[in-house]
């Protein structure tokens, strides 16, 4: 792939994963439910995926090995329904561009996750990253800091730093599995399976099923995140193969400061200096925990996933 059109397709896909966030704050202030609208983005990924797995014969290849099922397992819970349910109901209660810089933490967490398992080896440049990453959720959460519409939804800033947690230990999982063969597109299809025999209980018991005759404007904006994601998610790992995960992991600097911009242009948000400083602290943190210079697998890669 050549610089320019490398470029390009990066661009293009942090505009698309960024415009996901302000788009399920549309559909969280219509009244649709957190669980409701994790529900369908996994239906979009089981129809989506499922179909383009049967046509190139790769549905039925699916590996059903133990150490697959228990990937596909973790996947499902910690990479798929747990982190999108925090994400989204945080969404709910906070500025869409705040979540979108705390979402993007994933890698500061996945760090301190591989020391402890000893699949990374202690950096005082990277651990200066981590540093500021804890020090960007210092800038948005702290009391006083005016980063937040209200005091007391520090607590949201919390449940939105569950989701890059559930990301990064699912990570950590799949980067020591010993699962033998699927795909990315399988393993995410398989994962999304899982997830749904998750969330469809919850929103059964929750009544939270988000119906597309409740807030049709709002159920739209669900839906056009979840396309967006997959197609995105699909750039995305195109981009991971031709050029590498040192590249691709710059996506995590567009998605950010794209969710950030396209919730002021499309959702009027304003920010106070506190938030630009965490975001600042954000992209440097980012920098200095980048991969190694190697082609990761997938969950080494840096998640973005909203």
């Amino acid at each position: 792939m050549k610089p320019v059109g490398a470029y390009a397709a990066l661009l293009a896909i942090g505009a698309a994963w960024g415009l996901t966030i302000p788009l399920i704050k549309i559909a969280t202030s219509a009244g649709h439910a957190a669980p409701g609208i994790a529900l369908w983005h996994v239906a979009i990924n089981l129809t989506l995926i499922g179909g383009a797995l049967a046509i190139t014969g790769r549905l039925h290849r699916l590996p059903r090995d133990a150490a697959s099922l228990r990937l596909y397992c973790v996947f499902g819970l910690f990479g798929i329904a747990l982190p999108q349910w925090a994400s989204y109901s945080a969404t709910t209660h906070l500025p869409a561009g705040i979540t979108s810089i705390i979402v993007s933490l994933v890698p500061i967490f996945a760090l301190p996750l591989a020391l402890a398992l000893g699949s990374e080896r202690f950096s005082p440049r990277r651990i200066a990253g981590v540093v500021l990453g804890a020090g960007a959720i210092v800038l948005i959460a702290a009391p006083g800091s005016g980063s937040l519409p209200a005091p007391g939804l520090w607590v949201w800033v919390l449940v939105a730093a569950l989701a890059p947690l559930f990301y990064a230990f699912e990570g950590a999982y799949v980067a020591t599995s010993r699962a033998p063969g699927a795909d990315p597109f399988q393993l995410l299809w398989a994962a999304s399976l899982v997830a749904l025999g998750v969330l469809l209980p919850v929103n059964m018991a929750l009544g939270s099923f988000a119906s597309p005759f409740a807030a049709p404007a709002g159920f739209g904006a669900l839906m056009l995140a979840g396309v967006l994601t997959m197609t995105a998610y699909t750039g995305y790992i195109l981009v991971l193969r031709r050029c590498g995960a040192v590249f691709g992991a710059q996506v995590a600097y567009l998605v950010t400061g794209c969710g950030v911009l396209w919730a002021m242009m499309l959702l009027g948000e304003r920010y106070p200096s506190s938030v630009w400083l965490a975001l600042l602290a954000l992209f440097a943190g980012l920098f200095l925990v980048q991969p190694r210079p190697q082609l990761l697998p997938l969950a080494e890669s840096p998640d973005v996933r909203p």
